[in-house]
């Protein structure tokens, strides 16, 4: 287990309802562990000091999960997006008001990760943390040179990533033009998404 970093929280996007998969993602399992409550534990395990879930598609069901798996853990926190049909953008919008809400306790650092990535672990997140978890931040896990998730956002980013979340558009414009540093994890694990049942390993 990773030492939890201080004021970095993992975020972690769970609001899609998967029609090309056949039903909510975060719902799937593997070994009979909800995908929502394996990338909790995987953010956690990297070294996350806390975890805010962002849900939409079955929340109920999505939050019971985390329920069950965590209890009463302060670390885990769930925030239901209203307009999650429109797209992952408005997930990760709310997700990062709802850090900038904290106030004084608001994080330096969001780890951006997406709850369909099954064979991302731990030690992704623990070596994507090591470039620096800092306010100026921006860095992304690559898989042989290409880049994915999760995604380490210093909170001097959460401002433009904002104003151009909007709809399915989540960061990937800024972090286009903002070019973050690619942490290699290709050793790590391939870092694809799973979009039907049949890709399930």
């Amino acid at each position: 287990m990773g030492t939890p970093t201080a004021r970095v929280t993992g975020l972690l996007l769970a609001g899609g309802a998967g029609r090309r998969f056949g039903g909510p993602k975060a719902l799937a399992s593997t070994d009979g562990d909800p995908w929502v409550v394996s990338s909790t534990r995987t953010l956690l395990d990297g070294g996350c000091g806390d975890v805010l879930v962002v849900t939409g598609a079955e929340a109920g069901q999505v939050e019971q999960r985390l329920a069950d798996a965590f209890g009463g853990d302060p670390r885990v926190r769930a925030t239901s997006c209203g307009t999650w049909e429109q797209g992952m953008g408005e997930s990760l919008r709310a997700g990062l008001m709802s850090l900038v809400s904290r106030g004084r306790t608001v994080p330096l650092v969001a780890v951006v990760h997406l709850v369909d990535l099954p064979d991302v672990g731990s030690d992704v997140v623990r070596r994507l943390l090591a470039s620096g978890a800092r306010p100026s931040a921006l860095a992304r896990a690559a898989y042989q040179g290409v880049a994915g998730h999760p995604v380490l956002l210093g909170q001097e980013h959460w401002q433009d990533v904002l104003t151009g979340a909007r709809g399915d558009q989540g960061a990937r414009a800024y972090l286009r033009r903002a070019r973050p540093e690619l942490v290699e994890c290709g050793d790590l694990a391939q870092g694809t998404d799973v979009d039907r049942p049949e890709e399930q390993r």
